[in-house]
C-alpha cells in the first residue's frame, strides 16, 4: 500500500507539472491565432469568435470536470476531456474553415478548463498551506505560459505549422502526466461531503466568482487580442509583438513566486483590492500607450497587479473550494473568458481594434468593485463575531 504522505507529494507534483503544460498550451492560443488569423485570412470577427470558443469549452469542463468525477472518477473525466490539446491543436492545421477551427479551439477549451479544475484540486487537497499551494500552482502555468512564444518561434523554423505539430505533442505529454499519476477519486469525495451544496447559500462565494469573472475576461482579452492589437496598430513590430506574451507572463511568474515565498498577503481582501485598482489603472494607460517602451512597461505593471487575483481569489474561498464548489465556481467565472474575446472582436470589427480593446476595462475596473464588495462582506463577518 502506498504510503499516503507519498501519494500527496505525488498528486501534487502532478497538478504543478500538468499545470505547467497546459500553461503552455493554452497561452498560445493567443500567438496561434494570430498565426492563423494572417494564414488563413480570418476576419477580427471570426478571430474573437474562435478565442470564444476556446472559453466555451474551458467552461464546459470546469462544469463536467466538477459533476463527471461521481460519475465515472476523477482519474477517467481528466483523460476524457484532457485529449483536446492534443486533437485540438492539430485539427487546426486540416484547413482554414471556420466550422473546423471553432471545433479545433473548442476542444483546446476543453482541456485547459478540466486541467484547471483537476490541478486546483490536486494541488488544493494536498499542499499544507492553500494560499502559497495555489500561487505555485499559477506560477508554474505562468512558467509555460512564459516559455510558449519562444517554443512557438523555434517551431516556425520549420514552417508556419509546425508550432500546431509541438503544440499537439506538448498536449500528447500532458495526457499521459495524468494517465501514470495517482489521480484518484479520494481527495475529490473528501472534499465534496466536508462542502456539500453549502457554498450556494454564500454571499462571499458569489461575490468572489463575480470577481474571477472580471479576471477570466480582462486576462483573455489582454493574452487573446493584445499581440494582434500592437501588430495591427504598428506599436510594435510583427517580430517583436509575439513577445509581449514573454513580458506578461514572466512577471506574472515573479509576482507569484514572491506572493507564495516572500511577500505573502496578510490580508488577502485588502490585497485584492490593490491587485483591481492597479489593473484598471495600468490597463487605462495600457491602452493609450503609442511608444513600445511605454506600451512594454505598462503591460509589465498590469501583469504585476493581475498576477496574484486568481490565486488569491481561489485560496480565499476557503472551506468553500471543492470539486463541486469548483465545477459551479470556475464555470460561472469562465463565462468572463468567453464573452470578453468575442465582444472584443465584435466592437473591432465595426470600429476598429483600437475600440475593440478599449472595451476591457470594464472586466477590470469590475475587479476593484468585486474587491471592495468582498472586503466589506468579510469585515462585516468578522465584526458580527
Amino acid at each position: 500500500m502506498s504510503d499516503p504522505a507519498s501519494v500527496q507529494v505525488r498528486r501534487r507534483r502532478t497538478g504543478y507539472f500538468a499545470f505547467f503544460l497546459s500553461g503552455i498550451c493554452s497561452i498560445s492560443s493567443g500567438v496561434v491565432v494570430s498565426i492563423l488569423q494572417e494564414h488563413y485570412s480570418l476576419p477580427y470577427g471570426v478571430t474573437g469568435s474562435l478565442l470564444s470558443c476556446m472559453s466555451f469549452g474551458n467552461l464546459l469542463a470546469a462544469f463536467l470536470a466538477g459533476i463527471l468525477p461521481g460519475k465515472i472518477g476523477l482519474k477517467r473525466t481528466v483523460l476524457l476531456l484532457g485529449t483536446g490539446y492534443c486533437i485540438g491543436y492539430g485539427m487546426m492545421g486540416l484547413g482554414g474553415l471556420p466550422l473546423l477551427l471553432a471545433a479545433a479551439f473548442f476542444l483546446v477549451g476543453l482541456s485547459k478548463g478540466s486541467a484547471l479544475n483537476v490541478c486546483t484540486i490536486l494541488v488544493g487537497d494536498n499542499v499544507p498551506e492553500r494560499t502559497r499551494g495555489m500561487n505555485t500552482m499559477h506560477s508554474c502555468y505562468a512558467c509555460g505560459a512564459l516559455l510558449c512564444p519562444i517554443l512557438i518561434t523555434a517551431a516556425m523554423q520549420g514552417g508556419d505549422m509546425m508550432p500546431l505539430v509541438l503544440l499537439s505533442a506538448l498536449g500528447a505529454v500532458m495526457w499521459l502526466v495524468f494517465a501514470v499519476s495517482p489521480v484518484g477519486t479520494n481527495a475529490e469525495k473528501s472534499s465534496s461531503s466536508r462542502t456539500g451544496w453549502s457554498f450556494l447559500r454564500s454571499g462571499r462565494f458569489w461575490l468572489l466568482t463575480a470577481l474571477l469573472f472580471c479576471q477570466n475576461g480582462a486576462e483573455t482579452g489582454v493574452t487573446g487580442w493584445l499581440v494582434t492589437y500592437f501588430k495591427d496598430c504598428g506599436i510594435l513590430s510583427a517580430q517583436v509583438s509575439p513577445y509581449t506574451v514573454t513580458v506578461l507572463w514572466g512577471v506574472m511568474m515573479v509576482m507569484r513566486l514572491l506572493l507564495a515565498f516572500v511577500f505573502p498577503p496578510k490580508n488577502a481582501y485588502r490585497a485584492m483590492v490593490w491587485m483591481g485598482l492597479g489593473c484598471s489603472v495600468f490597463y487605462f494607460g495600457l491602452i493609450q500607450a503609442k511608444s513600445q517602451s511605454a506600451a512594454l512597461l505598462l503591460l509589465a505593471m498590469f501583469s504585476l497587479s493581475i498576477a496574484g487575483m486568481n490565486p488569491t481569489a481561489v485560496a480565499a474561498a476557503g472551506r468553500m473550494t471543492s470539486v463541486t464548489s469548483m465545477g459551479v465556481m470556475l464555470p460561472v467565472a469562465g463565462l468572463g473568458a468567453l464573452v470578453m474575446p468575442w465582444l472584443i472582436g465584435i466592437v473591432a470589427e465595426h470600429t476598429g481594434i483600437i475600440a475593440g480593446m478599449a472595451v476591457n476595462l470594464i472586466p477590470c475596473i469590475g475587479m476593484l468593485i468585486f474587491a471592495l464588495l468582498v472586503k466589506h462582506t468579510a469585515e462585516k463577518k468578522t465584526a458580527a463575531v
